[in-house]
């Protein structure tokens, strides 16, 4: 039986519009962002999508993301964390490394995490929730460099997406049948600029 899996990047942070490295630390919503978990709120019951279950990361930024989209209850996972950047984190952006390809071990000399580890606990992660029995429309809220390590393993070459981005509160759309996923689309630019 098909399932599927929205997973969201969550919503504009302070640390985003000071493009500071964020990973295990964390900034709150601007106003801007909380309009923009709103908006994909409103996006999902427009299009009359539901969910049985939710879920976030740790992260508050993920927490308030998903408060501000839907009412129901969610669980905090560890696995669904944002990369850890060591000691570039809260640092400019201009010290991150700039291809998917550089970044795959580029954190560790700063006691970071490599993408592989990222890679995997995301997918430990995600299909140890998509294999509950009860779970047919799963929306997870998680963080831009987590989203894009997950992607890895079901897309064979993922540069195309990464040169595309993935803004704040980018869904991606993943179907789940016999332990496996495919990306059925990346939903982009839909809470982007939004003003009510």
């Amino acid at each position: 039986m098909k399932k599927t899996l929205y997973l969201m990047r969550h919503a504009e942070t302070m640390f985003n519009v000071q493009k500071r490295i964020q990973g295990w630390c964390d900034s709150p919503l601007t106003e801007q962002g909380k309009k923009q978990a709103k908006a994909m709120g409103r996006y999902f019951r427009d299009h009359h999508i539901q969910f049985d279950h939710a879920y976030t990361s740790t992260a508050e930024r993920c927490c308030d993301t998903m408060e501000l989209v839907t009412d129901m209850p969610y669980s905090r996972l560890k696995g669904l964390k944002e990369m850890f950047y060591g000691e570039l984190e809260g640092e400019s952006e201009r010290l991150k490394c700039k291809t998917w390809q550089e970044c795959s071990t580029y954190y560790l000399q700063f006691g970071g995490e490599s993408s592989d580890t990222v890679r995997d606990r995301m997918q430990e992660t995600l299909t140890q929730i998509m294999q509950g029995n009860k779970r047919q429309s799963v929306l997870v809220v998680s963080h831009n460099a987590a989203c894009f390590n997950f992607m890895r393993t079901v897309v064979e070459d993922p540069t195309e997406e990464w040169n595309k981005g993935f803004g704040n509160c980018t869904v991606f759309v993943y179907e789940y049948e016999n332990d496996t996923f495919h990306l059925k689309e990346v939903l982009r630019g839909l809470a982007e600029g939004v003003q009510s």
